[in-house]
């Protein structure tokens, strides 16, 4: 395990997908993690995600939900399971007790409080599902047809140019555009 690298996330009040595992938590291959992604640490084993699952930043996967506790006494927990080819938007917030199936795009800024099909697209607070993926799919490649295609030239991890930037920034006003 890299010290380092648990000691910064200890710092920030957060545990590595490793650390997370270690603690009982289910991965499948292929899991993208992006920064602040909260899982649940408090009951990370009831948490299993599947293959080809990204997390875009600050998604909350919540095993538990406190609301009860003032007035029960008790607090709520449920399992998680997010099946695979799962894409969840920035800002999610997965409640306990929810199964998300495979081939599943979850929007930003979502709530999912249910079972959200395999095959769906979903969003919203809460979550609902809006179409098919496959549907969702297809309509994004044919608007391909007519936008601006950008290889991964224009990203920060291969050190895009200042000229790049400019351009592509201009090519995007008042449209979409799609990168590698």
């Amino acid at each position: 395990m890299n010290y380092l690298k648990e000691f910064i996330y200890r710092l920030r009040g957060e545990y590595t997908t490793e650390r997370l595992i270690s603690m009982g938590m289910k991965v499948g291959k292929d899991f993208g993690r992006l920064n602040g992604v909260i899982l649940d640490p408090s009951h990370c084993w009831l948490i299993e995600i599947g293959n080809h699952v990204t997390m875009a930043p600050r998604v909350h996967v919540l095993c538990h939900d406190a609301s009860t506790k003032q007035f029960l006494g008790y607090t709520k927990i449920g399992r998680v399971t997010i099946g695979n080819n799962v894409f969840i938007g920035a800002e999610t917030v997965v409640l306990p007790g929810v199964t998300i199936g495979d081939n599943v795009i979850i929007g930003a800024n979502s709530t999912v409080t249910h079972d959200i099909p395999s095959g769906m697209v979903a969003v919203g607070s809460p979550a609902r599902v809006i179409g098919t993926t496959e549907a969702y799919i297809a309509k994004e490649k044919a608007r391909m047809a007519d936008a601006h295609c950008y290889g991964d030239d224009y990203t920060l991890r291969k050190n895009v140019s200042i000229e790049k930037r400019m351009k592509q920034k201009n090519e995007l006003l008042g449209k979409i555009g799609y990168i590698d």
